[in-house]
């Protein structure tokens, strides 16, 4: 259940049809279950503040006014046009975000509320990308954090994390290993989470409202990314539908979403026609920042790729490999788990979802600098004659 847009902004647990006033400081929803915000009524482009070079130009599509954001001018990324076999592609560089990943709009927005309302520690569970992100922007809001990261992740976004001054606690297993032990930790420090909390979603979605704005207020027709979690799917999915209710755009853009074939379990139950997980492989795989067996917003995330007519794709490791490769020698240096999304062009292509004479646009989410130990392997000389 969502409330109607207009009426006073809520959380709302979408399985239960429970309702949280947005003032509560919470995360979850009383059986532990995600939380979003009530449907919102989207703003016109007259409302754009177009004095701010930053995400905050969108701050009157928030469900709540922030008087002081934290910001390190996130948002307002290149929007760069490239061939790609057949077709011309529009690339979103959110590698150009202050951290170097996508991650920094749903930050933003989530820890100027957490500052706003006054807390002052968190912890956060992540791969890479999110704990440097939330790290970034807590050393900005004077926040104590405490990141949770797999031991097997990059020693890049481990340094970045600690150089912001975070501490860093390396969980021995797989990524769902270190989500359940944040959630453990969840109960006696606020879990500022990237996957739980619903107002990282509402900075995420300010992707949809830039795109829009990016293409002369018009929606492109497709938008071509990677999974994990979903958050981009969702926010995607969010910032549209906004859109759509204010009578900016005529439909929302086609969601199409890439996995690494070695865990690709949204995939999996997407194929399966299913909202709930299926049997599927899961192995470890270069895209590591989707490297996620059981994401917290499993439906939530499919049924936004459904109602968009959307597809999924799951791309083998040696695809996207390739495509780390033929994106850098058009300039583009992205890391391997965003450069899935680019791997998937021609799958969705041979299947009519991108489609010649439509606007297509393939979001890169970070930077081939998070993953120098991976890219290192990418890149090295073939043979040494020396």
């Amino acid at each position: 259940m969502r409330a109607e847009p207009g009426s006073e902004p809520r959380y709302v647990d979408e399985r239960s049809g429970a309702t949280y006033p947005i003032d509560d400081p919470r995360w979850c929803g009383d059986d532990g279950a995600p939380l979003t915000v009530s449907a919102l009524p989207g703003i016109t482009r007259e409302q754009v503040d177009t004095g701010v070079r930053s995400l905050w130009r969108y701050r009157a599509a928030l469900p709540v006014r922030i008087d002081a954001p934290v910001s390190l001018g996130e948002g307002c990324t290149p929007l760069v046009e490239k061939s790609w076999g057949e077709d011309r592609i529009l690339f979103k560089l959110e590698w150009f975000s202050p951290t170097g990943s996508f991650k920094d709009r749903g930050t933003s927005v989530m820890i100027s509320l957490l500052a706003q309302r006054g807390v002052r520690e968190v912890i956060e569970d992540s791969s890479g990308n999110g704990g440097a992100s939330v790290s970034a922007y807590c050393a900005a809001a004077g926040i104590r954090a405490r990141i949770l990261t797999p031991a097997t992740t990059s020693p890049a976004k481990v340094l970045q994390s600690r150089a912001y001054g975070a501490e860093v606690q390396l969980v021995p297993g797989d990524r769902d290993a270190t989500a359940a032990e944040a959630l453990r930790q969840s109960a006696h420090t606020y879990y500022a989470s990237h996957n739980w909390h619903p107002f990282f979603l509402q900075g995420t979605k300010t992707l949809a409202y830039e795109l829009w704005e990016d293409l002369g207020f018009t929606a492109p027709d497709a938008v071509v990314t990677v999974a994990g979690a979903g958050s981009t799917v969702l926010g995607c999915d969010l910032g549209f539908s906004e859109l759509l209710a204010a009578g900016q755009i005529a439909r929302r853009p086609r969601l199409l979403v890439a996995q690494p074939a070695h865990c690709a379990p949204l995939h999996a139950a997407f194929r399966a026609g299913t909202e709930t997980p299926v049997p599927s492989l899961h192995a470890p795989t270069i895209a590591e920042g989707t490297a996620i067996r059981e994401p917290v917003r499993f439906p939530e995330v499919l049924r936004a790729i459904r109602r968009s007519d959307g597809d999924m794709a799951a791309i083998p490791e040696d695809a996207i490999a390739t495509a780390v490769r033929r994106l850098a020698a058009t300039g583009l240096y992205a890391e391997p788990t965003s450069a899935t999304a680019a791997a998937a062009i021609e799958v969705f292509r041979a299947r009519g979802a991108i489609r010649p004479g439509e606007t297509t646009v393939v979001l890169l989410t970070g930077s081939g600098l998070k993953a120098t130990p991976t890219m290192t392997e990418l890149f090295a000389p073939e043979d040494d004659e020396r």
